[in-house]
């Protein structure tokens, strides 16, 4: 077979590229080791800066998410047993919208099975070769059946564990990495949210967060230890820990189910530099993870994808190799810059067992300066609802 692009990933990312570059007439084919119903099952996040909203409206796959997505213009932080709410919308004349990342992923699979692209679940031994050259090369067996597809470009978004930076050599990148010593306990479930508005919660106890998916459905976390197991977690233990930790306005508030889901996600900082290797290029957590902290995983997996669908509509239509060598700094460079802002709200909002009393001291002072200053609610709020491409 041969396309112009080959699409390792059928995660959002994936999705997200190979719909732009199928609306610019450009080939391409996207291949999965999950299957269908897998990729589609995974429950992730859901937190939406306009610039991610923008690329969905040109994708053409946003409709739903206009009719459904709950718009917020700001935030609520509680330490101390007291709520402070930061004005996003105010500060910044932008807002987040909350729909999940499982729709998005939906709405994506929907319109390219309407549009009838080439997409390849349950791909088995994949591999990608001579990307250093100028024919890459993607194998693979399917249903007992080797495959090679021959292309210009692979675009790799196939996820922290995929192949595709597996296959770089390691001489020719470089990672940098910070895992926590904590994790965090989430639990969804079919309520309706304690809030309009998420809740971000500094605790002696451990880090809380109120957020939801839609107006019946509630997802919350718990910070917790790492060794931590979900046996251990049945929902009583966890709804009356929750509230623990919350102001005793909301935990009144609070209406407790059956959970859905219930999980333990450990958090890291990652970012691998570079973010091309020839005709290869990384995107999403191929390349980078963020503690979710500041809801940045999806967006920067957008961002890339905005960068990464724009270079190649270029090159196509004019032969340009300009956005094509420029990708990899571009997205870096915003990539930092929200790996610094969840590396911040981590630290912020986060029980450090190594820095003790003192550190909890420094915790609530900064707290403190952050609700009562003008300037840095706006620092915050403009990194939380989205930094320009």
């Amino acid at each position: 077979m041969r396309v112009q692009v080959a699409i390792i990933g059928a995660g959002p990312s994936g999705l997200l590229l190979g719909q732009l570059l199928h609306l610019a007439g450009i080939d391409a084919i996207i291949v999965e080791q999950k299957s269908s119903d897998y990729v589609l099952g995974r429950i992730r996040a859901g937190l939406l800066e306009q610039g991610t909203i923008d690329v969905l409206d040109r994708a053409g796959v946003a409709a739903r998410l206009h009719a459904q997505g709950l718009v917020h213009g700001g935030l609520e932080i509680c330490f101390d047993g007291v709520r402070h709410r930061i004005d996003l919308h105010g500060a910044t004349g932008k807002n987040v919208t909350i729909y999940g990342q499982t729709e998005i992923t939906k709405d994506l699979m929907d319109a390219r099975a309407a549009a009838g692209a080439k997409t390849v679940y349950e791909a088995q031994e994949v591999s990608i070769g001579d990307f250093d050259g100028e024919q890459p090369k993607v194998r693979y067996r399917k249903d007992g059946v080797a495959h090679e597809v021959d292309c210009d470009f692979i675009a790799g978004c196939d996820g922290f564990h995929g192949v595709c930076r597996q296959s770089v050599p390691q001489a020719a990148i470089r990672t940098y990495e910070r895992v926590y010593p904590f994790g965090w306990l989430g639990v969804l479930c079919d309520t309706p949210p304690v809030s309009e508005e998420l809740i971000y919660v500094n605790h002696e106890r451990g880090f809380a967060l109120c957020t939801m998916r839609s107006r019946i459905r509630s997802r919350y976390y718990l910070q917790c230890a790492l060794d931590e197991k979900i046996e251990a977690w049945p929902d009583a233990r966890f709804w009356e820990e929750l509230r623990s930790r919350l102001d005793s306005a909301t935990a009144e508030r609070l209406i407790t189910g059956p959970s859905i889901e219930k999980s333990i996600a450990p958090l890291r900082s990652f970012v691998a530099e570079p973010m091309r290797f020839g005709r290869l290029f990384l995107a999403g957590d191929a390349a980078h993870i963020v503690p979710p902290t500041g809801a940045k995983g999806l967006n920067l997996a957008a961002s890339d994808v905005h960068y990464l669908s724009a270079a190649l509509i270029e090159h196509y239509a004019s032969g340009a190799t300009a956005e094509l060598d420029a990708y990899s700094a571009k997205c870096l460079r915003r990539i930092w810059r929200a790996e610094r802002f969840s590396w911040w709200m981590t630290n912020l909002l986060h029980r450090f067992p190594e820095n003790g009393a003192f550190g909890q001291k420094i915790q609530i002072a900064e707290l403190d300066y952050l609700v009562g200053s003008a300037a840095a609610s706006a620092a915050l709020a403009e990194n939380y609802v989205g930094l320009p491409y």
